[in-house]
């Protein structure tokens, strides 16, 4: 029987998920292993954040199977937009660890604005507790083929995502500046948006 650690302070202090939320967010790259320490900097400067986590088992001193929730990847952190770009410039720049706002194109600095809907989406498909979910790396998601649908039926009803088919089965793809999420989902339950 597996044992899980506590939660983290990150995962106790979530808020509620509002799904008619239009405030957009912004995804942050790392050039450093410190998601925490720099989700606790936005926090001390009462800036919403976001990183997706998963559990990972580990095993403790006395080989014992342990489940603890750790980041899907190590250099990506979401924030809740509440400030001009000029001022989320200025706090990324004060602050001691190496990051930079993910931008739209190379040939801009205007900031991406992830839509808060598509946000919404995303974080709910990331809880920790629901099974055969699937991380994708930017470009692993871009290649993924499939058409848009919208989830009709059961748990993941209003989602909206990709329909793409791996392993013979069908997976919602959900993809955000960064990274991507899939899961599973039942075809018939989906309808192809226009």
């Amino acid at each position: 029987m597996q044992k899980e650690d506590q939660q983290s302070p990150h995962s106790a202090s979530q808020p509620i998920l509002v799904a008619d939320d239009p405030t957009p967010w912004y995804a942050i790259r790392l050039f450093s292993n410190s998601q925490m320490k720099v989700g606790e900097y936005f926090k001390e400067k009462g800036i919403e954040y976001f990183i997706p986590m998963q559990y990972r088992v580990y095993e403790d001193e006395q080989g014992h199977p342990r489940r603890k929730l750790r980041p899907v990847v190590s250099n990506l952190i979401f924030v809740r937009k509440t400030m001009s770009e000029q001022q989320m410039q200025e706090m990324v720049s004060q602050c001691q660890f190496k990051m930079s706002v993910i931008t739209r194109d190379r040939s801009t600095r205007d900031y991406y604005e992830i839509p808060g809907k598509q946000m919404f989406e995303f974080r709910a498909m990331c809880n920790p507790d629901i099974q055969m979910r699937r991380f994708l790396s930017a470009d692993e998601a871009r290649h993924k083929a499939g058409s848009m649908v919208e989830v009709c039926h059961g748990p993941l009803k209003g989602l909206t995502g990709r329909l793409v088919r791996e392993n013979h089965k069908y997976f919602l793809l959900k993809e955000v500046p960064g990274m991507g999420v899939m899961l599973k989902v039942t075809r018939w339950c989906c309808k192809v948006l226009a």
